[in-house]
């Protein structure tokens, strides 16, 4: 069967693959329909994930059709739509027992320290498959990038009428974003690119957006919406270590600050005179719960969310290797780019 692999960074091969195996217990063989493409395959096409190893085949935003199921597997059965969550935990680590499902000592996401789902098939644990039914395959794919603006939300816990910044527009911070207005929270987006803000107003109808300039005039901004007192609430999406160093001083006294974006570069962060000063609480955010799942399919399918406006490009699977390239230019405009495993 077909599949796709990054063999390493900027380079695709298109392999034949064996057949899964049938599923045993706990385990479920899926037909992949779409998988979405988000900054974590752009990073690994481009070398710059820290936690991408290679050769890989990608693909963690996953819609996904039920074709078998082991004797024990019950929640799901063949013909069934779902979400992959794609986080592999062991379920045995310390971290696993107290719940912390998201950030597994030996923590496997699909497509990036492990094979994902640019295939036509795989085999996956059953306990990983979220029914969906009631979305499209492209709305199955995209629930795994709300549930990262799930979690990060969840982390900072803005309360109705305080005001959340969230810090980059690309994908996750859009995700961000809907969990943000969900909240009750005043949001405000801040972003370098015009066009990603233009999007943000006209798409997703939030109102109050800053274009960055780097100095001072972005701090003045904020403080204009908020009357002076900046954000209650501070999310990073950026990954760029001088965005998220640069959060702090956005932030209120009292303030959350969450980093959902990674970088590798080391963070100098400015104690005395911000963090310490303000009393702030600095967060990172990791993946999501397994719980984020079942709630966001109900979101979309009852039209709390509208991923209508995020999907911007589509390409069949063959295709992958040859407009991958122009995916990863800020010019080509994608939010959202598609592939369409099975039509």
């Amino acid at each position: 069967m077909k599949a796709l692999q990054l063999e390493k960074p900027l380079s695709w091969v298109r392999l034949d693959i064996p057949e899964p195996l049938a599923p045993g217990p706990g385990e479920a063989l899926v037909r992949v329909h779409r998988v979405g493409i988000c900054g974590t395959d752009l990073s690994g096409y481009l070398g710059k994930m820290p936690f991408f190893s290679y050769p890989r085949i990608p693909g963690h935003e996953l819609g996904v059709e039920i074709l078998a199921v082991g004797p024990d597997v019950t929640h799901v059965r063949p013909g069934d739509r779902c979400s992959v969550e794609p986080y592999i935990n062991c379920q045995q680590c310390y971290a696993c027992k107290r719940g912390l499902t998201n950030c597994c000592q030996k923590h496997q996401t699909l497509g990036v320290m492990c094979d994902g789902g640019l295939a036509e098939r795989i085999l996956l644990p059953a306990r990983k498959l979220h029914p969906a039914n009631a979305l499209s395959h492209d709305q199955a794919a995209l629930v795994e990038t709300l549930a990262i603006g799930c979690h990060a939300i969840d982390r900072a816990q803005p309360k109705p009428g305080e005001t959340v910044l969230v810090i980059g527009a690309g994908p996750i911070g859009l995700s961000v974003i809907e969990f943000a207005r969900l909240s009750g929270a005043n949001t405000v987006v801040l972003d370098i690119q015009a066009s990603r803000l233009d999007f943000v107003r006209s798409r997703l109808h939030v109102p109050h957006t800053i274009l960055a300039r780097g100095d001072d005039s972005d701090f003045a901004a904020l403080a204009d919406l908020t009357n002076g007192q900046m954000a209650d609430v501070v999310i990073d999406a950026t990954g760029n270590a001088r965005s998220m160093v640069r959060a702090m001083e956005f932030a209120a006294h009292g303030a959350r600050i969450v980093f959902v974006g990674i970088t590798q570069t080391p963070l100098e962060l400015p104690h005395a005179p911000v963090l310490h000063r303000r009393e702030l609480t600095l967060m990172a955010s990791r993946n999501a719960r397994s719980t984020d799942f079942p709630r966001i399919i109900d979101l979309i399918a009852t039209g709390r969310i509208d991923t209508i406006p995020w999907i911007t490009h589509h390409a069949p699977m063959d295709a992958v290797p040859d407009v991958f390239p122009d995916w990863v230019k800020p010019e080509t405009g994608v939010i959202k780019a598609i592939v369409d495993v099975v039509g």
